[in-house]
């Protein structure tokens, strides 16, 4: 008689199936490309209002280790302490000069996700009519921002997550400038009547993502071996494929978080998706 039951297979059984439903999220992000005009409708969360939008934080840079640009979900997302983040003030505070320099590689990105009604997607016009992720920057944040409570929020307001006849589009413009794209010309548009039944319309709004389960929140422990494969790279016969963002399921924010000085301004390509130009990592 064996040890093994069938109880213990259907757990590994929905293990799998849970790892393989955040890698087919991971993949629903819509990847924009410069000299392109996307065209999209956002969508509120309905199960959760309150999670139309998720602000998050992630640590990337090219690794020491294999030249491939490595990135994660910082737990500073989640008001927790980030190792990755602690190492790079403390070397930029403390280290020789030739550290300080190295720990500047070391960039915290902040970006959001919202879910999109696709309306047109120029270089992958598979997602068109489809329910997808939009992920930006800072550039795109306060477009967004203004329309829904800002200075445009008498023309636009809830009309930017109406799918019905009064709605409108979110038209999102990608330029390359220097050696980053910008999204300055990205604007919210008139009406556009997308000519979708309310049956249709409930069907999209009921197919929206829950964007805390896009991606998973590495361990303490993972992200400093991370950082010592390949910022450290202590272990020189690492040979590790580059690091897939990734975010997280629940979390318990640390009342503690270490302070942090205030980093010097970043120009606005910070928030010019690094993750865009390096499309394939």
């Amino acid at each position: 008689m064996s040890a093994f039951n069938m109880s213990m297979f259907e757990s590994i059984k929905g293990a799998l199936a849970s790892d393989s439903k955040k890698q087919s999220k991971f993949s629903e992000i819509i990847q924009c490309k410069p000299g392109n005009t996307y065209t999209v409708r956002l969508l509120p969360y309905s199960p959760s209002p309150v999670d139309t939008f998720f602000h998050y934080y992630n640590m990337g840079w090219v690794s020491f280790a294999n030249g491939q640009y490595v990135q994660t979900l910082s737990p500073q997302t989640f008001e927790e302490r980030c190792p990755i983040q602690e190492e790079r003030f403390r070397l930029s505070r403390m280290g020789t000069d030739e550290e300080k320099e190295k720990a500047s590689a070391l960039r915290r990105m902040e970006k959001w996700l919202v879910n999109v009604f696709v309306v047109d997607d120029p270089t992958n016009p598979d997602n068109n009519g489809k329910v997808k992720l939009l992920r930006y920057g800072k550039q795109l944040q306060k477009i967004i921002h203004e329309a829904i409570e800002g200075e445009d929020s008498e023309e636009f307001g809830a009309k930017v997550f109406d799918l019905g006849d009064d709605g409108v589009n979110f038209k999102v413009k990608v330029e390359q400038q220097g050696d980053y794209p910008t999204y300055v010309s990205s604007r919210f548009t008139g009406v556009g009547k997308l000519g979708l039944d309310e049956d249709k319309q409930k069907e999209i709004y009921d197919s929206v993502h829950n964007l805390k389960e896009v991606f998973t929140l590495k361990s303490t422990d993972e992200l400093k071996q991370m950082l010592d494969e390949h910022f450290h790279v202590r272990d020189s016969s690492t040979d590790s494929a580059p690091v897939v963002e990734s975010d997280s399921p629940p979390f318990t924010p640390d009342p503690a978080p270490v302070a942090e000085p205030t980093p010097a301004p970043v120009a606005d390509t910070s928030d010019a998706d690094i993750d865009d130009l390096l499309a394939d990592l």
